[in-house]
């Protein structure tokens, strides 16, 4: 019998099939387009916004559906089925568009979330730096207060959306304020004088994912476009990394699943010294193997869902979804492709875009290095209980 997660409802079935069906139809023909152009085109997010397929935790006095954290999920994992890795709506609806209801005021909620949910603001969320990665104290990018504004300096990197995004929030530290943890939320818009993004980063994955650079020269932003309080920045990035995490697992158990589901399917009408690969015993204890991985994150995942969701996810919890199942998607991809062959190895197989866009999943969302590091300090500070 086929393994059924148990948060799973009528509802969100009914959410799959529609996504299901909207990704099949009007994503994958033109995932080739998206890889060739790096980005996906703006049309798209909003037909997926006029089905309610975007940003679904934003209540509907702000025009979404009112839903919570399993939608979302439920949407990315057709999406990890059906599409290459590309369309930045994990970023948009699973990270942006929280930071907004949870932070933003009324006056931002009613002027940027019914657009994020319609797909004609794309989100998008600036951290990473040329020379800060993982640890966001050292990020230099810069913004002073001058009268009713703050004028931001400096540079990002690394950022999904960037060249689509109607908003950006842009994590820098104000120039009066020494502290390192000190960091503020500011949003800029689109159009924003002194605002500009780089070219496409040209990736050995994610070929349709629209990442690039972005510049802020002497960028004048509002006040009214601070999210949060200044300087209480750090927290609020931090009590939202656990959900960027665990959907960073969730990719990856769907991931996992479908390399052996294709392999499977290959390995069953391949033939080699007068027998199919799958009747190859290595073949089959190979991909035993792979698929007890799979069900295992599978399992593991869907614990640490349903403790997200009656609980909220706890550091250290996230950093072991994020690293042990990011390490199991590139392992169990990498078995999975050795038995396409040469095959495995042509862009025009899907295992091998797969493995491709698997390897990032160790790096963003915080280096696999810095979760065993978040796991550590928990044991420790449990051992001195």
């Amino acid at each position: 019998m086929p393994y059924r997660s148990p948060w799973m409802t009528e509802e969100l079935e009914d959410l799959r099939g529609l996504a299901h069906d909207f990704l099949s139809k009007e994503g994958v023909p033109r995932m080739a387009k998206w890889a060739t152009q790096q980005y996906v085109d703006r049309e798209f997010w909003a037909q997926a916004g006029k089905l309610g397929l975007l940003s679904p935790t934003v209540p509907e006095e702000y025009g979404g559906i009112g839903g919570n954290i399993l939608h979302q999920i439920v949407i990315v994992e057709e999406q990890s089925k059906l599409l290459d890795k590309g369309w930045g709506t994990m970023v948009h609806s699973g990270v942006v568009t929280d930071y907004i209801v949870k932070y933003g005021t009324e006056e931002q909620k009613q002027r940027w979330l019914p657009g994020m949910v319609a797909g004609t603001i794309v989100g998008a969320i600036a951290m990473t730096e040329p020379s800060a990665g993982s640890d966001l104290r050292s990020i230099t990018c810069r913004a002073r207060r001058d009268g009713d504004d703050y004028v931001i300096n400096g540079t990002k990197t690394f950022i999904t959306n960037a060249t689509t995004a109607g908003l950006v929030i842009v994590a820098v530290k104000l120039e009066d304020n020494p502290d390192p943890r000190a960091v503020t939320l500011l949003v800029v818009e689109a159009g924003t004088p002194g605002f500009r993004h780089g070219k496409p980063l040209k990736k050995i994955g994610q070929h349709a994912a629209d990442t690039a650079e972005l510049f802020f020269d002497d960028v004048r932003v509002p006040a009214a476009n601070r999210l949060g309080d200044e300087g209480a920045g750090f927290p609020a990035l931090m009590a939202r990394m656990p959900q960027e995490r665990l959907i960073v697992g969730v990719v990856g158990v769907v991931q996992a699943q479908k390399a052996v589901d294709l392999t499977l399917e290959y390995t069953q009408q391949r033939t080699a010294f007068g027998k199919t690969l799958y009747q190859q015993q290595n073949t089959r204890f190979v991909l035993a193997e792979c698929a007890t991985l799979a069900k295992a994150g599978r399992i593991f995942l869907d614990h640490c869902i349903q403790e997200h969701v009656e609980h909220g996810l706890d550091n250290a919890t996230a950093a072991m979804v994020k690293w042990w199942i990011s390490e199991l998607q590139c392992n169990v991809v990498d078995k999975c492709l050795q038995f396409f062959g040469g095959y495995g190895y042509m862009e025009e197989y899907p295992i091998a875009r797969m493995y491709a866009d698997a390897r990032v999943q160790k790096i963003y969302g915080g280096a696999n290095e810095i979760m065993k590091e978040i796991i550590a300090r928990s044991l420790d500070a449990t051992s001195h209980r």
